[in-house]
This record gives C-alpha cells, structure tokens and sequence, in this order.
C-alpha cells in the first residue's frame, strides 16, 4: 500500500518537472489619454459620457472611472501625446507576456517604470502591465 502511493507521487512529480511553467494575462484596462492640462474637466466629462464616478488615484495623470470587479479598468490619463485610447494587458509575468506577444508580431517600443509600452503588427499602441487588481485568478488565460 506504501509503494503506490510513493510511486504515484514521484511520477506526478516527474511530469510537474516536465511541464513548462505557465503565466497568466487578461484584458486590464482601457485607458483615455488626454492631452490635456485639465485632467479633472477631462475625467468630469468621461464620467458623464459614460456614466460612471470618477475616483482618484495616487497618482496625480490619472483618474480611475468607477467599473465593477469583473469588469476591465477605466482609466483617464494625462499625457503629452495626441489623444487617443489604448488598451493594457495585466499579466504575473510581464516578460513571459512580452516575448508571446513579440511571436505573434508586436513589438517592443519602450520600457515604462514598470511596464512595457508595445506595438501591434497594425500599430496600435498598448501596454504589458503587473497585476493591477490583486492576483489573476481562472478567469485569466494561461500560457505555456
């Protein structure tokens, strides 16, 4: 009775071993970018527009729109550049992220803080981020 029991724990040992390890991404967030020096006038008219609360962050080029847990992010930014919305993928393994995305054709325009700023084969822009609300759980993809 001992011996199966070793054998069966060695061999889903063995096959762990063999398995190549997995990260997960899902859709994050959409974020607005404004190219404004009114985010607040911004974020008021998004709020009304789309019918949600603003609620602000720690960090002052962005405020948060009110979306439910199961819902992506809605984000309204500050930025330098022309106006414009652009999509972040949250992932627990940025780096595992960017590579499957770069084998599928994007590539890599520049490293943010802590996040990559990508480019899809068509040119749109979108971003390669850290969890932004907490662990990915099973309703993320996984990937080998």
């Amino acid at each position: 009775m001992f011996l199966p029991f070793i054998d069966r724990t060695l061999t889903e040992f063995l096959q762990e071993e063999q398995t190549p390890p997995m990260h997960k991404s899902r859709l994050a967030t959409f974020v607005i970018d404004c190219q404004t020096d009114d985010l607040d006038q911004a974020g008021r008219f998004w709020s009304a527009a789309l019918g949600r609360a603003v609620c602000p962050t720690s960090d002052p080029i962005y405020l948060d729109l009110k979306s439910a847990p199961q819902e992506p992010q809605l984000l309204v930014q500050k930025v330098p550049h022309s106006s414009r919305i652009h999509l972040d993928i949250e992932s627990d393994d940025v780096e595992a992220e960017v590579k499957r995305l770069e084998a599928l054709g994007a590539t890599r325009v520049t490293f943010v803080k802590t996040w990559w700023v990508m480019e899809a084969p068509t040119g749109q822009r979108f971003c390669v981020v850290k969890p932004q609300r907490g662990p990915l759980d099973d309703t993320a993809n996984a990937w080998p």
